[in-house]
């Protein structure tokens, strides 16, 4: 097992320090809890492809260029001559 040191404002090291003495636990415990938590919670988000994460961003956006995706390299070489407005 790795060790870890964090940083964290008194007022939430108060809270921890708090509720590990209600639990009858150490606040390294809680800290474990909390961040196996944050990670379970957030599983998806480091196990997803690229493409998964951005799907959601596709398409949204219009050029009204309609044969963009099929002669981009005939635009962008207009976009840097300044032909394409």
């Amino acid at each position: 097992m790795q060790q870890i040191t964090i940083r964290m404002p008194d007022e939430d090291l108060s809270k921890i320090e708090q509720l590990a003495k209600s639990m009858g636990l150490k606040k390294s415990d809680i800290t474990r809890l909390a961040i196996r938590q944050f990670l379970d919670a957030n599983r998806s988000e480091y196990r997803s492809s690229l493409y998964d994460r951005a799907k959601k961003l596709i398409g949204v956006v219009e050029s009204g260029i309609p044969d963009l995706g099929l002669n981009h390299r005939k635009h962008l070489i207009k976009m840097i001559k300044g032909e394409l407005r």
